[in-house]
């Protein structure tokens, strides 16, 4: 394990939370990059691949049939219906073992997500992702081209009301720049706890 990952702080569960298109995503994939050593937990969702997205690896792309499956099956740590559309959940068994064989973890969910996590598993850590400004959040959301206007109104009116939860968490990182956002991100691993932001 490398230097900062010994002792208790190794087998750390961290949830990244955040409104839309503040770059959950993103900042995960840098953690992904830049320190491989984290695992980090991929979803499923029933919602369509997006360009360039790979089933596997960004999320498992499944149908609703073997969604309802899972939750019956009680094989999801938490699942929600997002954006009043697909639905995304965390596969429960590969969080366990990871966690269970001291992997320090990561997962990258939306908001009610988290809230269920906190309920199963009160020692996860809860950070905040936030934008540096509400309009740095809208020129994101346009600037990803991914979703027509109706939609991106939609998830903007749901981003105000995700903003509002900021005061749940443990601790905020606010996305200003994603390299800076992934490193205070891992500082956590290493420390269990995080530098707050006003």
């Amino acid at each position: 394990m490398p230097d900062g990952f010994e002792g208790a702080a190794r087998s750390r569960l961290v949830v990244l939370a955040g409104p839309t298109a503040v770059g959950k995503g993103t900042v995960a994939a840098c953690v992904r990059r830049l320190h491989p050593e984290i695992w980090i937990s991929v979803s499923v969702t029933t919602r369509p691949a997006r360009p360039g997205e790979v089933d596997g690896v960004h999320y498992h792309f499944v149908s609703d049939e073997e969604f309802d499956r899972l939750i019956a099956e009680d094989g999801l740590l938490e699942w929600a219906v997002v954006h009043r559309a697909a639905r995304y959940g965390t596969p429960r068994a590969q969080v366990e073992e990871h966690l269970a064989a001291g992997v320090p973890s990561l997962l990258e969910i939306d908001l009610q997500g988290a809230r269920q996590v906190r309920e199963t598993m009160p020692d996860a850590l809860m950070c905040f992702l936030k934008p540096p400004s509400w309009e740095e959040l809208e020129r994101r959301l346009v600037g990803r081209g991914t979703e027509g206007p109706e939609e991106r109104e939609r998830r903007l009116t749901t981003a105000r009301t995700e903003l509002a939860a900021e005061p749940e968490f443990d601790v905020t990182i606010v996305n200003t720049e994603v390299e800076t956002a992934c490193e205070e991100l891992v500082d956590l691993f290493r420390s269990g706890t995080g530098r707050m932001h006003s």
